[in-house]
C-alpha cells in the first residue's frame, strides 16, 4: 500500500508563490509517475502537472504552463509543485497522485487527501 501526504497549502495574495510537497510512504515508488490535480468548489477535478519516474518528462496543463514547476526527489520519496504568479483562479484543493504518466485521473492508482490553496485578489 502507498500513502501520499500533501503539505504546503495556504492563503496567498495574487502574484505570490507557494510550494506544495507530497511525501510518499509504503511501497517503493521510484518506478511510478507522480501527478498533481486540483478541484475547485463545484468543478471537476482537473489535471495540473505530472512527472515521469525518472523526472525527465513533465507535463503541464495550459493554464499553469510557465508558472508552475513539478519536480521529484527520489531520496526523499517526495514530489514538489512550485507555484509562482498565483491567480485567484488557482484556488482549489490540490491533490497529488501516483500511477502511470498522464493527464487523466484514471491513470493514477493512489491519491493523497489534498491540501487547500487559496489565492486572494
Amino acid at each position: 500500500q502507498v500513502r501520499l501526504a500533501e503539505s504546503g497549502g495556504g492563503l496567498v495574495q495574487a502574484g505570490g508563490s507557494l510550494r506544495l510537497s507530497c511525501a510518499a510512504s509504503g511501497r517503493t515508488f521510484s518506478s511510478y509517475a507522480m501527478g498533481w490535480f486540483r478541484q475547485a468548489p463545484g468543478k471537476e477535478r482537473e489535471f495540473v502537472a505530472a512527472v515521469s519516474w525518472s523526472g525527465g518528462t513533465t507535463y503541464y496543463a495550459d493554464s499553469v504552463k510557465g508558472r508552475f514547476t513539478i519536480s521529484r526527489e527520489h531520496a526523499k520519496n517526495t514530489v514538489y509543485l512550485q507555484m509562482n504568479s498565483l491567480k485567484p483562479e488557482d484556488t482549489a484543493v490540490y491533490y497529488c497522485a501516483l500511477g502511470e504518466l498522464g493527464w487523466r485521473p484514471t491513470e493514477y492508482d493512489y491519491w493523497g487527501q489534498g491540501t487547500q490553496v487559496t489565492v486572494s485578489s
